[in-house]
């Protein structure tokens, strides 16, 4: 499968490398085509990867990450073109994160509304799931906790994208939990709130959320 991710940072890397190790091609995606971490990370990556446009990494991907800063979200979508992004799963990897007041952050978009909304707001004719945004990039793939594989939550309006992004998460070596809508994303990144305070709290970012049952 080729997978476009949009964004360079630490998250965009995380599961590019994640995908090119399950074997699929992977375009990385930047406002600048020459973007030294985008060009980095591919030579790195190997002969799977690449590094291209914004545009570039959309009309690639038969699969799309969003992975920008999540109040960058709208500007990377516009330079992607979202008519390249029709009838594709995209999955948001984004927290609308403030850093503004210094740590710890606070969501930039809250209460009625969330960050996944307005991802598939821009996209009408994509199928967003939010998903990777409950813990950091480190334990994207393959995490590994003492207490067994942890879970990721997703959330997206369509079925059959949710489907599709499960399948990934198990190959990535998550459980799955999935919470309904694209407006649970709303939930979702308060999530990542929550994973914040509390690695802030203990001072360990060596942390993941698992759904326990009975």
């Amino acid at each position: 499968m080729n997978v476009g991710i949009l964004g360079t940072g630490d998250v965009g890397k995380a599961l590019g490398r994640g995908f090119v190790t399950l074997g699929h091609a992977v375009k990385m995606g930047a406002r600048d085509g020459r973007n030294e971490q985008a060009v980095a990370w591919a030579k790195e990556a190997g002969a799977l990867a690449s590094a291209g446009t914004f545009a570039d990494a959309a009309s690639f991907g038969e699969l799309v990450v969003l992975a920008t800063l999540g109040v960058a979200n709208e500007s990377a979508l516009v330079l992607a073109g979202p008519e390249k992004l029709r009838g594709k799963v995209v999955i948001d990897a984004t927290n609308p994160l403030d850093f503004g007041g210094g740590m710890p952050p606070t969501l930039a978009v809250s209460g009625n509304d969330s960050a996944g909304e307005r991802v598939q707001r821009l996209l009408p004719d994509a199928y967003v799931v939010k998903a990777f945004n409950t813990v950091g990039n480190s334990f994207m793939f393959r995490p590994e906790f003492p207490g067994g594989p942890p879970d990721m939550f997703i959330a997206g309006d369509d079925a059959e994208a949710k489907k599709k992004v499960t399948a990934i998460l198990k190959d990535f070596g998550w459980g799955v939990v999935d919470v309904g809508g694209i407006e649970s994303s709303r939930y979702l990144e308060a999530m990542c709130m929550v994973w914040v305070l509390s690695a802030m709290g203990t001072n360990n970012w060596n942390q993941s959320f698992k759904m326990l049952r009975k």
